[in-house]
């Protein structure tokens, strides 16, 4: 129950980040956050005091956040585009990254240039761009944002954070 996961919202609401119960429970003993929606039927007790799980805090005072850079990585490429190859659509058998402009014609190691592939996407392609190998993306590659990272990166552990991450 401690490492459940808690949506950290600033005191717009915005969402800010995750973090575990542990971490969400420090900041509302210091003061810093309160609740906005708990986990039902669980409590943590102490000698003196009880503490309902929480499921979503908000802090109490508005934290400034300079544009949230998401660490462009195979990781998480592979997960902004769902482990699905972006020519053919497939999930089966090992995924890699490739460049859509590969980096001999120039092409940079950027959100915007790099999809997932399946191996036999990846091979015919080659170093050609997809319309010389006869493939087409199915979605054009964007930078994720931070309420997409949490979205769809991190995953929605609770049903209470949708309103929140706007997917209702």
């Amino acid at each position: 129950m401690i490492n459940r996961p808690v949506l950290v919202l600033n005191q717009n609401f915005e969402p800010l980040s995750v973090c575990g119960v542990k971490r969400a429970v420090v900041l509302m003993y210091l003061g810093k956050a309160e609740i906005i929606e708990r986990v039902d039927g669980y409590i943590l007790r102490s000698e003196r005091q009880e503490i309902p799980v929480p499921s979503i805090v908000r802090l109490d005072y508005y934290v400034k956040v300079p544009g949230k850079r998401i660490m462009l990585t195979r990781k998480n490429i592979l997960k902004r585009d769902g482990g699905r190859c972006q020519y053919c659509g497939g999930k089966e058998g090992m995924m890699t990254v490739d460049h859509i402009v590969p980096k001999i014609y120039g092409g940079k190691d950027t959100w915007e240039n790099l999809v997932c592939s399946c191996a036999d996407c990846n091979n015919k392609k080659g170093h050609q761009l997809p319309e010389q190998a006869g493939l087409r993306l199915i979605r054009k590659p964007r930078k994720p944002n931070n309420i997409t990272f949490i979205q769809q990166f991190i995953g929605i552990k609770d049903h209470r954070w949708k309103r929140y991450l706007f997917m209702e």
